[in-house]
Order: structure tokens, then C-alpha cells, then sequence
């Protein structure tokens, strides 16, 4: 690891399961490796965290499982490192900036009080369309993107119910929704949260390409299961949103390295205003 590079800790909540999700973060993080080297915590599995003041950036994946279950010792430990990071921005000049994806999501909303963590009706999976909020529209984190968007979307759990006294308090934004269901009486997911200046969050998967979805499709119980769910016609509008240039694409070239991009610029002016 280059000792001048930022460094970027991935904070991997698969719990051991083989995962397209690491490789399109990976993937993303490499192209910047002109500036930014980066090393992967197995946090659910071996309750790895990083040393805070060796990292700058912090990426926290997507995972299996119910966000409000943990072992007692692994979720106690990533709780207590949140707030520690927390501390971090309060009491430093140079800030470390996290973004927390889809099960993370769910913990942080969790951690910080923002909204209630349920389990969905059904299984939402596939290439769905997220809102901009009035806010959203302005979040850096979208630049370059339209409103709608488009991202790959898997969970069983949702964030919902939305305490705005404590995001009033927290100076936290809901920054995008999921589409309008008009067919059903269901609350609109929360499908991300600005939690600071710093921490960023989405339920989606900003990471995905069509490569790491059609991987999962290879599987033959995978692929019947989702035209289960959705039926031939919306599985094949979903093979065509994949290839198209303005959608997965777009989402994966645009979002996590707007986080990046962000992060490198605070630190690298920050850095330089503390050196004058």
C-alpha cells in the first residue's frame, strides 16, 4: 500500500457469502488508483474494523440477513466504531467520510434513530427506478444523474416511518424514495439519507453492473425465482434496462465515484489548509 495514497477501508458485511457486489467496488476504487489505495475488513465474519486514524474513506457493502440481528459481538463492535468515526468529525480538521450501502444503510438508519427497519411484503429485486427529494436534487452524491434514476435494488427489510424530529436534530435529509406504488396502500422506502456532511447512505446497490447481475442469473434457481416474482415480461424489461448505456450504467459510473471524488477533493484542501 502506497504510504502517500488516501486510503479507503472497505468494511465488508457479506459474512463469507460469495459476492459479485466486492468486485464492482473494487472495480470502482481502481480507477482511482492513482490517488487512493484501499484494504477490505471482513466485519461480520471475523469482526475486522480498521485503526480510524489509518483511513480516510470508508465504504460499508451490502449484506445478507436481518439488519436488527447481530452475534452480540461483531454489531456491537461496528456500532461502536460508527460512533467513533462520529467523534472523529467533531473533534478533527481533516474529516473521514463513509458511505453505507444497502444492509449497512439499514443499520446506520438503525444506529442513528432516523426511521423503523421492517421486513418487507415480498422481496424487492431488480433494476428498479429511485426518486430524487426536493433535497436529493441538490445532494452531490447525484450529480450527473436524471430523476428518475436507476439502480439495482435487493432487500427483504426497507427503512420507513421517518422520525423527522430526530433528522431535524441530526441535521439529516432524506435525499431519495423509492417510485410511487399506486396499486398498493405501502409507505414509501427510504432509498437514501445525507446523515452529514460526511456519512452518506443508500438501500440501493450504487455498485452494481450489468456483469455482476447477469452473474446471478447464471443460476438457474436464481433466474427462475426473480420470473417468479416478476414474470417473463418484466424479467425481460429488466435484461433491457441492463444493457442500456443510460441506467446501470450510468448509476455505476456516476454515483460512488461522485462519493470518491467528494472525499478526495475535502481532504486533499483540508490537508492543504492545515499545511499553510
Amino acid at each position: 500500500m502506497n504510504d502517500q495514497a488516501i486510503k479507503v477501508a472497505i468494511l465488508d458485511m457479506y459474512n463469507g457469502e460469495p459476492n459479485q457486489g466486492m468486485r464492482c467496488i473494487i472495480d470502482i476504487i481502481n480507477r482511482f488508483n492513482h490517488i487512493v489505495s484501499f484494504k477490505i475488513f471482513d466485519v461480520r465474519g471475523k469482526s475486522e474494523l480498521p485503526e480510524i486514524k489509518k483511513y480516510d474513506i470508508y465504504i460499508s457493502t451490502g449484506g445478507p440477513g436481518n439488519p436488527l440481528e447481530g452475534d452480540g459481538s461483531w454489531d456491537t463492535k461496528y456500532y461502536a466504531f460508527i460512533d467513533e468515526l462520529t467523534a472523529w468529525n467533531k473533534e478533527n480538521h481533516v474529516k473521514k467520510h463513509v458511505l453505507f450501502i444497502c444492509h449497512s444503510f439499514q443499520m446506520a438508519c438503525k444506529h442513528f434513530g432516523l426511521a423503523e427497519i421492517t421486513k418487507r411484503n415480498g422481496t424487492s429485486f431488480g433494476v428498479m427506478t429511485v426518486h430524487k427529494t426536493k433535497e436529493g436534487f441538490t445532494d452531490p452524491l447525484f450529480q450527473g444523474l436524471s430523476d428518475p434514476f436507476y439502480a439495482v435494488d435487493s432487500r427483504d427489510y426497507q427503512v420507513v416511518q421517518p422520525k423527522l424530529s430526530v433528522f431535524a436534530k441530526k441535521g439529516a435529509k432524506i435525499i431519495s424514495l423509492e417510485k410511487i406504488r399506486d396499486h398498493v396502500q405501502y409507505e414509501r422506502a427510504i432509498m437514501a439519507v445525507r446523515f452529514s456532511d460526511y456519512f452518506v447512505g443508500t438501500q440501493f446497490h450504487p455498485e452494481a453492473d450489468p456483469i455482476s447481475f447477469i452473474a446471478n442469473l447464471r443460476n438457474a434457481n436464481a433466474k427462475e425465482k426473480i420470473i417468479n416474482m416478476k414474470g417473463r415480461k418484466k424479467f425481460r424489461n429488466m435484461l433491457e434496462d441492463l444493457v442500456d448505456d443510460e441506467k446501470i450504467y450510468r448509476t455505476n459510473e456516476t454515483m460512488i465515484p461522485n462519493f470518491i471524488r467528494i472525499a478526495v477533493n475535502d481532504l486533499l484542501k483540508t490537508k492543504k489548509t492545515l499545511s499553510n
